[in-house]
């Protein structure tokens, strides 16, 4: 027989070559097939990408910046209040996918183009160095606050289970990831998330009119001025809780929008987050708007003069301009008479420096012949003791009101609490004489002490005067309107902003006072809006009416109803509401702190285990 045949036999071929061979020399003369070519990855689906293109953040410089425009353009002048209902909503959206760092400059920016464009008036000031100092850097202050909001909105999407746009780096954002995560929220969650976002919103706002002596101007609920039936819940919750359901509101519509472009075959999904904010918002309207339709004529009135002079503030530090602005006030105040007022308002700072003795006894002698009342505003001084130290000035000036009797008496006084910084005193001026030169009031004011109701017993009538923007501030007005208070009085004078928003933008701030207090408001002003607001919130202006400027020198007769006053709940508990807020807000981002506000890491995907 010839040689054997060597059997060989093949080892079964294993599918994954080369497993468990630790030292591959050992198999020296094993021949394994090459592996199949890896197959290409799929494609991921054409949504997959960012709203915004991550690589291209001008994009959300720019957007925010438009946002911030429309912000500013929802107060008055124009007063397109519809913006203020996309405006939180639009702020969180240009921050989708962006990392932190960045989501906080481009909410700033925006804000920064917000506060610019809506406190422009401020550089009509007649001091342009000072003007535009306190323009540019009050903006560059209050814009750091909505970014602050929008980074508290996505921690606490963390806490309702919303994954956090952010990422290590721009290029993470996974627009439709996020999308996903929101449809899976249920809708307890989805509306938790929402309100809490609006009450945050509340808090900064109690924020800035409280930090640094507060400048509670052109809240987002005071663009909704003209909604009367809709603002009536400010008589309860203040001007914040109009904020609040325009912010609660604004941030579920645009989820809304966002769940109807993800998904738009499914209805379901996107109507969940507008239900319960549509549903709030129509209650709260209708019971406005019952409460408006139950109101009765008071039949007691009082005929108030409102002598507005229209001076101009170029000649407000001139000496000789006194007597030129005293006789323009009197020569009005004699046409006004001639109708037979029961009370005669003059505006803030009617006389700065005081009335010379001889004016004062011309005026005090018309006052007792007519038998009227009259409020006016004028500067007060106190002298001070001779043993105080030589470095104090020997008096304090007051911007101040006065009450005059029907038998030419100053019945009662009261000293303005709420100063303007550079307008009326120099922070740290004292520590930086610098300071002194962006405006040229050299000591200033003081602050008053306490409100000082101004009673009239031949009228039956308590009043209580606020003077400047003391009406901007709804602990202010508060404060002022005691149980026996029948009307409030804001003795202003915008004439420092020429014929700017400012003076819209004041008078709207005041709607709100009389809606909070329950009580008639009365404006008296150099120029501007002079006019009466209702406990509704319904301005009465004689001018407008008559479609006659309102910047026009003249006086104009109101008939103001008072008495019957029933206390609101706002008058009875204060910010309540908006305390509420703060501490809802505070206690939701403590519960926070432990969860990242950037987005965990992506896990590394599974590899076969061994066999």
């Amino acid at each position: 027989m010839g040689p054997q045949a060597r059997r060989t036999e093949r080892a079964p071929e294993d599918p994954i070559p080369n497993r468990g061979l630790a030292n591959p020399r050992l198999h020296r003369g094993l021949r394994f097939s090459s592996p199949p070519p890896l197959a290409p990855p799929r494609s991921a689906p054409p949504d997959s990408g960012p709203l915004i293109d991550p690589r291209q953040p001008w994009s959300r410089f720019a957007l925010a910046t438009i946002v911030g425009v429309a912000w500013a353009l929802s107060f008055p002048t124009p007063g397109i209040a519809g913006f203020a209902w996309v405006v939180p909503g639009l702020l969180l959206a240009v921050t989708v996918g962006a990392p932190a760092g960045l989501a906080f400059r481009v909410v700033y920016v925006g804000s920064l183009a917000h506060f610019i464009v809506s406190l422009s008036w401020l550089r009509f000031i007649p001091f342009p160095a000072g003007a535009y100092a306190g323009w540019f850097a009050l903006s560059l202050f209050l814009a750091i606050f909505p970014p602050l909001w929008v980074l508290a909105c996505w921690r606490l999407a963390a806490l309702v289970g919303l994954k956090p746009p952010a990422g290590g780096s721009a290029s993470q954002a996974h627009v439709p990831g996020l999308l996903r995560s929101l449809a899976a929220l249920s809708w307890a969650r989805l509306n938790l998330l929402f309100i809490l976002c609006a009450a945050a919103w509340v808090t900064w706002e109690m924020l800035i009119t409280r930090l640094f002596g507060g400048f509670p101007w052109n809240l987002l609920g005071a663009s909704q001025y003209r909604m009367i039936p809709l603002i009536q819940i400010a008589s309860a919750t203040g001007v914040y809780g109009v904020s609040f359901l325009v912010v609660w509101f604004s941030v579920s519509l645009v989820s809304a929008v966002a769940l109807l472009v993800h998904a738009p075959d499914r209805a379901a999904l996107w109507r969940r987050p507008l239900v319960f904010p549509a549903l709030m918002i129509v209650a709260v309207t209708g019971g406005g708007f019952l409460a408006v339709l139950s109101d009765t004529p008071n039949p007691r009135r009082v005929e108030i003069a409102l002598v507005q002079p229209n001076i101009p503030q170029t000649v407000i530090f001139d000496p000789d301009a006194t007597t030129n602005r005293f006789e323009t006030l009197f020569r009005l105040t004699e046409q006004a008479l001639a109708t037979g007022p029961d009370l005669i308002l003059w505006p803030e700072a009617s006389l700065p420096g005081g009335l010379a003795p001889e004016d004062f006894e011309r005026l005090a002698s018309r006052i007792r012949e007519a038998r009227v009342w009259m409020v006016f505003g004028a500067d007060d001084v106190e002298e001070l003791p001779a043993e105080a130290p030589a470095a104090e000035p020997s008096q304090r000036a007051y911007n101040a009101s006065f009450l005059l009797d029907p038998d030419g008496r100053v019945a009662a006084s009261y000293r303005k609490r709420r100063l303007v910084m550079f307008g009326e005193y120099i922070p740290f001026g004292r520590w930086f004489p610098v300071l002194q030169r962006l405006a040229p009031i050299g000591d200033g004011f003081h602050p008053g002490k306490t409100p000082v109701p101004f009673r009239m017993p031949s009228l039956g009538l308590t009043v209580s005067t606020l003077i400047c923007f003391e009406d901007n501030f709804p602990q202010e007005a508060r404060a002022h309107a005691a149980p026996d208070v029948d009307v409030l009085v804001n003795l202003t004078n915008n004439a420092w902003f020429g014929e700017a928003a400012a003076q819209w933008q004041h008078a709207v701030n005041a709607v709100f006072r009389a809606i909070e207090t329950g009580l008639p408001l009365v404006r008296s002003c150099n120029n501007g809006l002079s006019c009466w607001i209702d406990t509704r919130g319904r301005m009465h202006s004689p001018r407008l009416s008559a479609g006659k400027s309102i910047y026009e020198a003249g006086f104009d007769i109101v008939s103001v109803p008072y008495g019957g006053r029933r206390p609101t709940l706002f008058q009875r508990f204060g910010d309540l509401f908006g305390w509420t807020c703060v501490a809802a807000t505070l206690t939701a981002l403590g519960r926070t702190l432990r969860f990242p506000l950037l987005r965990p890491p992506i896990p590394a995907p599974r590899t076969p285990s061994s066999r």
